[in-house]
């Protein structure tokens, strides 16, 4: 995963993508995936950083979804645990177990939570999770330590998925390389390019070096996420100038804000996760043990403005700290908060109109434009890999190629190692489990070089080391992709990030070849960034 190497691959072939995947989130990756594996010529662009957006800004949670099985979405629900049982499988290094427990504080409560989460247990069929069970008071609160106690009736125990989302999508771009896929971040998409009314390219700009170069495909996916309807516009215009008509955009793209914020561990002392099943405006909220913090969240407010780097609205982090209140037995202020981060989730729905977005569906939906042009909009992680299927069997179909089923069900990701070998079954927090069958690899090279076997700082649990290893391997091009998604250092404490900054400067200007002109900017537009994470 060379840059240099990915981008004069794509920029020196002549003949025509079989299918060429804008946009570099779970949905892209997946779908490009898809592809290379089928053995279609495949090459998969990014505007940012791959899962620069949405993608990295999830719950970490691979799961059915407790709350849509209320809703009665029993097909989106079953399709999501199949997914989950598939992906522990193909990415054990990655995705995880982990236990939750749902609090009752109303008699009978308990019961009704239970028998919802056996239908979850049935859904899941043969690639299930541990099955759910009743806790009595005594049993809840041994799971939860810190759960308030008064009124409390018991609670009911079971397990679903958590995962490293950005982690994740580096792993698909890793294999997607592995089956001769051609990825490149930091290239947008200047305009698409149409003949006879037929999407035929697209031409796209490497922003480092401010070169354009052509892309010519029989196929192209718009896998941009809340993003989407940018690149629908753009192919309205390729496709009026090339056929001499007006074309439509035939949905719209709702984004919905969802904010976390990341506590101290001791407001959740336990390898257990909560569930707090109902709020005040119908969610659920989440409070989870992640890599030695409690992760709180998630809100999910309808937003107009559609930006790359969303900020949490103050009414969003007062709402997670009241309802953190409500259950734990110490209240958190905006003090013990280490880091806040926000994300837009793209859903279908019309551009107008007061539905709730809790009440849009989360299922993908796939367009194909009058110019052959494919869209897939909404989705989740967990169903990435079936969404990727969906859209490639599709585009099969649009671009004439040959037909060649999909391969993703069983494919082992990279850096994938027997379960025996990955810490699964006891929810593992070392950092570095992420990479797999490389890690010992890492700590070798860490310890090749001076200083690459210590800490980036004592408040984050990750070595100098992984700078140059998100570098060397990983295709990381700022200071902002080491400590926000190669490593999780800005989610979970932004100051702590702050204060390791210069530190991952200095090993990226060495191994980048750059100058201290570029890591004082770099410095400065991490700054600026990561303020938006402090509470």
């Amino acid at each position: 995963m060379n840059r240099q190497a990915m981008l004069d691959a794509l920029t020196a072939r002549d003949e025509r993508w079989d299918v060429v995947v804008i946009g570099g989130g779970a949905t892209g990756l997946g779908a490009a995936l898809d592809a290379a594996s089928r053995g279609y010529r495949t090459a998969v662009i990014e505007a940012s950083d791959f899962a620069k957006g949405t993608s990295s800004r999830s719950t970490k949670l691979i799961h059915g979804g407790v709350r849509y099985l209320q809703q009665g979405q029993i097909r989106m629900v079953r399709d999501s645990l199949l997914e989950r049982g598939r992906l522990q499988h193909n990415a054990p290094h990655i995705v995880h177990a982990r236990q939750f427990v749902i609090p009752a504080y109303q008699t009978g409560r308990r019961y009704y939570y239970y028998a919802g989460l056996k239908v979850y247990d049935i859904l899941a069929g043969k690639l299930g999770f541990e099955a759910a069970r009743l806790l009595s008071a005594k049993q809840t609160l041994d799971a939860l330590p810190t759960l308030k106690s008064e009124g409390l009736r018991g609670g009911v125990s079971y397990a679903d998925g958590q995962f490293d989302d950005a982690r994740l999508a580096i792993a698909l771009v890793q294999t997607f390389v592995d089956c001769g896929g051609i990825a490149v971040n930091y290239t947008p998409v200047v305009r698409l390019l149409a003949s006879g009314g037929r999407m035929s390219g697209l031409v796209a700009r490497d922003t480092e070096s401010g070169q354009e170069f052509e892309l010519r495909a029989k196929v192209i996916i718009n896998a941009t996420g809340v993003f989407s309807e940018s690149i629908l516009r753009m192919d309205e215009t390729a496709g009026s100038a090339s056929a001499g008509g007006t074309q439509r955009i035939g949905t719209q793209v709702v984004a919905s804000q969802g904010t976390h914020i990341v506590l101290p561990r001791e407001f959740l002392p336990s390898r257990t996760a909560l569930l707090i099943p109902h709020t005040d405006d119908s969610r659920v909220l989440f409070a989870i043990p992640w890599q030695g913090r409690t992760l709180f969240g998630t809100t999910d407010n309808r937003v107009q403005d559609i930006v790359l780097e969303p900020r949490a609205l103050a009414g969003e982090v007062e709402y997670l700290l009241a309802y953190a209140g409500r259950y734990l037995t110490r209240q958190p202020t905006r003090a013990d908060i280490l880091s806040v981060f926000a994300g837009l989730r793209p859903l279908v729905g019309k551009s107008q109109g007061s539905q709730a977005t809790s009440k849009l569906s989360r299922e993908h939906e796939i367009l194909t434009s009058p110019t052959g042009l494919i869209s897939v909009i909404g989705g989740k992680w967990t169903t990435y890999r079936k969404m990727g299927q969906d859209v490639v069997d599709l585009a099969a179909r649009v671009g004439s190629l040959p037909q060649h089923p999909s391969q993703t069900a069983t494919l082992a990701l990279h850096g994938t190692t027997t379960v025996d070998e990955v810490r699964v079954a006891s929810s593992a927090e070392d950092v570095l489990d992420v990479y797999g069958n490389e890690r010992q690899a890492l700590l070798d090279s860490a310890d090749r070089e001076p200083g690459y076997n210590e800490l980036l700082s004592a408040r984050l649990p990750y070595l100098v080391g992984q700078v140059a290893w998100a570098v060397e391997h990983e295709m990381a091009r700022t200071i902002e992709d080491v400590l926000s998604r190669r490593t999780r250092g800005l989610l979970l404490d932004a100051r702590a990030s702050l204060e390791a900054a210069p530190k991952v400067a200095e090993v990226m200007q060495k191994l980048l070849n750059q100058t201290s002109q570029w890591s004082m900017q770099q410095l400065r537009d991490f700054s600026q960034l990561a303020s938006g994470y402090v509470a």
